[in-house]
């Protein structure tokens, strides 16, 4: 995901200035080295809540089911915290939030993978055939499919190295990509729940992620405009 400096699995420079003591204090915080591990350490927390249940037989009636479903929730929460960044940065001024967005990137692929890996495992049997046979079988599985391989060289190219073996034209046309697996993932957990005819969940991912792609487009299509009436907010400043 392209957006500036920074995408959604990546990282660039930090122009940090300060618009007011809350921001720069802010900035500082974000700046502090112990941040991305404060940060990767909560987003363990999940895991470590459903690896907690699993063993002490607290995850339900149904503990396969509230695994697959857990870890597709995560994922998609994951992905809106990344998304979320690049708007929160631009409202509050804390610029250094950047630094973060790889890591809360690399969490979506994480728990993405889990949750094929729950389904593969506590649905299948690790079966390979059972396995491609449901994805081919059952949309919602396929475009949950789609999404997470969307993913993967999103992941596999978050890291320095990869910005300059594509060069940065190339890698940011790369992760846009991003955008299509946000709405292959709401399509999958609308199918998903399309059978029990539960929508309550899907309505308010559908509407963060909505609001999060529309700032974008708003955004892409403002700029132009400003540009060729470069006089349109004269009366303003």
């Amino acid at each position: 995901m392209s957006d500036g400096s920074l995408n959604a699995f990546g990282r660039g420079a930090l122009p940090l200035g300060p618009r007011s003591p809350r921001v720069a204090a802010g900035n500082r915080w974000l700046m502090h080295r112990a941040a991305k591990p404060l940060l990767f350490v909560a987003a363990l927390l999940p895991l470590a809540w459903l690896v907690w249940g699993a063993y002490a037989d607290a995850l339900g009636a149904n503990p396969a089911e509230t695994l697959i479903r857990s870890t597709g929730d995560w994922t998609l929460r994951f992905l809106c915290l990344t998304l979320v960044v690049t708007p929160l940065r631009q409202w509050s001024g804390w610029q250094a939030l950047a630094r973060l967005r790889r890591l809360l990137g690399l969490f979506t692929f994480f728990y993405g993978v889990l949750h094929f890996l729950c389904f593969a495992w506590l649905d299948m049997g690790l079966n390979l055939q059972a396995i491609v046979r449901d994805i081919t079988k059952r949309p919602f599985i396929l475009v949950g499919s789609a999404a997470l391989l969307l993913m993967l060289p999103l992941a596999a190219t978050s890291f320095n190295a990869a910005i300059r073996w594509l060069g940065a034209k190339r890698w940011q046309a790369l992760h846009r990509a991003v955008y299509a697996t946000a709405l292959l993932a709401i399509l999958h957990f609308f199918w998903m729940r399309a059978g029990k005819n539960d929508f309550a969940e899907v309505a308010v991912y559908a509407a963060v992620l909505a609001l999060l792609l529309g700032w974008r487009l708003w955004r892409r299509f403002a700029k132009p405009a400003q540009r060729m009436n470069p006089g349109s907010h004269s009366a303003s400043g």
